[in-house]
C-alpha cells in the first residue's frame, strides 16, 4: 500500500547546470524538493516509483538503472535512476523522469530499489487512477515520487501565453495536493488540463488512485509559478 508520497514539478532547470546564470532563482524550489525527499526516506519505503509525464516513447515501464541524459538542455550531464543493475536500459528516460533521478541522486537516496514510470499526458482520469491502484498494491511499503508541473499559461511570457483560468486550476491542484485528497485531484478537469498545459495532472490523478484508502496526511511545501509556470511542492505521509 501506499506509505508516502512527494510530489515535484520536473523543469529541467531544477538542475543548476542546465539553468546556468539562473541557477540562484529556484533554490528555494530545490529546497522544499529536498525536504519532500526526506519524507520519503522516513517511511522506509519497500519500493519507490518515480511517475512523470512522458511522450510516446518514453511512456511505460523504467527499469532501475536506467539513465537519462540532460545533453538535450545543451547540458553534458547524465543520471542514473537509482542504483546501477548492471543491465543496459532499452531507452534513455524521459525528461521529467531524469529530473526525478537528479533530485534522488542529490538526495543520495539509498533506502528501497527504485523504478520509473513514464505517464501520457492525455491518459483519461479513469485509467490514471486504476494504473495508481496497481502501483500501490506493488509492495508492502510503497512510496511515490511523482513528477509535474502545473499549467504554463500563468503570464503573458509562459510557454502557453496568459489564461485567465489558469490561477485558479493551479489553486485547487495545490489545496488538493497540500490536504492529500484524491477526490479532490481526480476531479480535476482533464481537457482544461490539456489547454492549460499542465503536465502534472495525469502523474497527480495516479498518485490518487494510489492513494484512495491509504489515509495519508498532506502538506503543501512550496507554491509559486515562476517563469509562469505553476510548481508545487507537496508530501504525503
Amino acid at each position: 500500500m501506499l506509505v508516502a508520497a512527494a510530489v515535484c514539478p520536473c523543469p529541467p532547470l531544477l538542475v543548476p547546470e542546465v539553468a546556468a546564470g539562473a541557477a540562484p532563482e529556484l533554490d528555494a524550489l530545490r529546497d522544499a524538493c529536498a525536504d519532500a525527499l526526506g519524507v520519503l526516506a522516513a517511511a522506509r519505503p519497500d519500493l519507490l516509483l518515480v511517475i512523470g509525464p512522458a511522450d510516446l516513447a518514453g511512456r511505460g515501464p523504467h527499469p532501475e538503472g536506467a539513465t537519462g541524459s540532460f545533453k538535450g538542455f545543451g547540458v553534458d550531464l547524465d543520471v542514473r535512476l537509482g542504483r546501477d543493475r548492471g543491465t543496459v536500459a532499452d531507452r534513455p528516460l524521459p525528461p521529467s523522469l531524469a529530473v526525478g533521478a537528479w533530485l534522488l541522486a542529490r538526495a543520495q537516496w539509498a533506502e528501497a530499489p527504485v523504478e520509473g514510470l513514464g505517464v501520457g499526458e492525455p491518459l483519461e482520469t479513469d485509467r490514471c487512477t486504476s494504473t495508481g491502484q496497481d502501483l500501490a498494491a506493488r509492495a508492502e511499503r510503497v512510496a511515490l515520487l511523482v513528477m509535474g508541473d502545473g499549467s504554463a499559461c500563468r503570464t503573458v511570457k509562459a510557454p502557453g501565453y496568459l489564461d485567465d483560468r489558469a490561477e485558479a486550476f493551479d489553486a485547487a491542484a495545490a489545496h488538493a495536493l497540500g490536504t492529500a485528497d484524491p477526490g479532490a485531484l481526480i476531479a480535476l478537469d482533464e481537457s482544461l488540463a490539456y489547454e492549460l498545459k499542465a503536465a502534472g495532472r495525469a502523474p497527480w490523478q495516479v498518485l490518487a488512485g494510489a492513494g484512495e484508502g491509504a489515509g495519508l496526511r498532506g502538506q503543501l511545501l512550496y507554491e509559486d509559478a515562476p517563469y509562469g509556470v505553476g510548481y508545487l511542492v507537496a508530501t504525503w505521509s
